[in-house]
């Protein structure tokens, strides 16, 4: 891992030194808490811990954690409401070790659905108040983030992804791992792979999604979703959106969180778009500022 990240280094030629990294919400616990505003910072430390050991199962030694004051509760305004999240010490220790032995500073381990939640705002269409599915389907995960008012509300993750496409490809025709996916994102797939291989995979796309908006239907009263965006590596198979609004029966569109913002002239225009889907993560964890 650490060799990628240095060979990105090297092809972006940047100069950055300092990095931000997330681990997969399904590696973390998070829990709101309400705790009286009378504690000063080290006694409400102590008391988040206390209240912390009660529902973690693991030793706190073994445990990273970190909280947040959200704000008073409401109609208790002695109570503060406060964001913990808790993660296995070794799920960050091995993200930072990758970082740093890329020769940079792992100032920050952030939790993925917080990355898109702080992403969204750049999608084009975006409306905050309104029920907002975010799939991200990725190399070996689909994760399905619902969000309301610009907040996670909902998180499903399923062990599905684009490698099976990917492997399936390189199994019957020979073809590279990395030729693949660079077809897959350019659309020059020969049409045999596409009738074959491609089109039955973004059936099976549609259906475990149609299937993680069934878990979150199902998890209690919910309204419609009003637009379900895509993201990941595999977002940007060619007419999978189109097929998957006619079929789910909600807008559907492929994410670009770079379309309302500028975008430096050195950058090849066409390749940012069809990449943007698969640098939605990455461009959330950008977004990140560092605590000084």
């Amino acid at each position: 891992m650490s060799d990628a990240i240095e060979r990105g280094l090297k092809i972006c030629g940047s100069k950055l030194k300092h990095a931000v990294v997330a681990v997969p919400s399904s590696a973390v616990i998070t829990k709101r808490l309400e705790i009286s505003n009378a504690f000063s910072d080290l006694e409400l430390e102590e008391q988040v811990k206390i209240e912390a050991d009660q529902f973690i199962p693991y030793a706190l030694d073994e445990v990273a954690l970190d909280f947040e004051v959200v704000g008073p509760v409401e109609h208790h305004p002695t109570l503060n409401e406060i964001l913990l999240v808790a993660c296995r010490r070794d799920d960050v220790a091995s993200r930072e070790e990758a970082v740093n032995g890329a020769q940079l500073q792992c100032e920050i381990v952030d939790v993925d659905t917080f990355v898109m939640e702080r992403m969204l705002p750049l999608l084009e269409g975006y409306t905050p108040e309104a029920l907002i599915g975010l799939v991200d389907i990725g190399a070996s995960t689909l994760t399905l983030n619902v969000f309301r008012g610009g907040k996670i509300i909902y998180n499903r993750e399923q062990a599905f992804g684009g490698n099976e496409l990917t492997n399936a490809i390189h199994q019957q025709y020979g073809l590279e791992v990395s030729e693949i996916e660079q077809k897959l994102r350019n659309g020059s797939l020969d049409e045999e792979i596409v009738e074959m291989l491609v089109m039955p995979f973004r059936q099976s796309v549609i259906q475990q999604v149609s299937r993680a908006l069934q878990f979150f239907y199902s998890s209690g009263a919910q309204n419609q979703l009003s637009e379900l965006f895509l993201a990941g590596g595999t977002a940007g198979i060619g007419g999978l959106a189109e097929l998957m609004q006619e079929e789910i029966g909600v807008p559907a569109k492929v994410v670009n969180p770079f379309s309302t913002i500028r975008v430096g002239s050195r950058l090849n225009q066409d390749r940012l778009i069809n990449d943007a889907p698969m640098l939605a993560k990455a461009c959330g964890l950008a977004l990140r500022s560092f605590d000084r």
